[in-house]
């Protein structure tokens, strides 16, 4: 028997100040079973700092040509692509070609995945963004994960406060380049 995916409803409030940013977001997330939690938690992090209207979340593992999570335009034109861990040189690639905006959130350590597409053929390479997620804030969040999750995120000089149950958690979120 099949696995079936595991439903989020989530209910954020966002106060990103270092993007003029303040919304209450309520959205629904997926996690399917091959997903890491970790990955989860990266993903939905990536989606509360990134948000704008027309956000959506890919359709996972059933698409997997299409970004993880992205943002349209009424046209139906991929603006940002948005990609979660450490997509090979081929996926930015393909990513920086369809989209204007390509932005990289990572949970993982990113030093040995720089050395690997150093030299790769990226397209428009230095537009590229990546973000770093402190790992102890996401490791944090598992712990705390609920299919009924309610928090608070502020985010201020690139430190995130996260306020979830009666735990105030706090991380960094760290850009580094990728200079290929």
């Amino acid at each position: 028997m099949a696995l079936t995916s595991t439903m989020y409803t989530l209910q954020v409030e966002l106060a990103h100040v270092d993007r003029g940013m303040y919304e209450s977001l309520a959205f629904r997330m997926a996690m399917h079973p091959s997903e890491a939690p970790e990955y989860f938690v990266a993903r939905l992090l990536a989606y509360c700092l990134e948000y704008r209207e027309g956000m959506a979340f890919s359709k996972g593992v059933s698409d997997p040509d299409d970004p993880t999570v992205s943002v349209r335009d009424l046209t139906g034109t991929i603006t940002h692509w948005i990609e979660i861990g450490l997509p090979d040189a081929a996926r930015l690639h393909k990513a920086s070609k369809a989209a204007p905006h390509v932005i990289v959130y990572t949970h993982k350590d990113p030093t040995v995945w720089l050395r690997q597409l150093q030299g790769a053929r990226i397209h428009k390479v230095e537009q590229i963004v990546c973000h770093v997620l402190d790992r102890a804030l996401v490791d944090a969040l598992v712990e705390r994960l609920d299919r009924r999750l309610s928090l608070d995120l502020s985010v201020t000089d690139g430190t995130l406060f996260v306020n979830v149950g009666n735990a105030t958690l706090t991380g960094t979120v760290e850009r580094v380049p990728l200079s290929v």
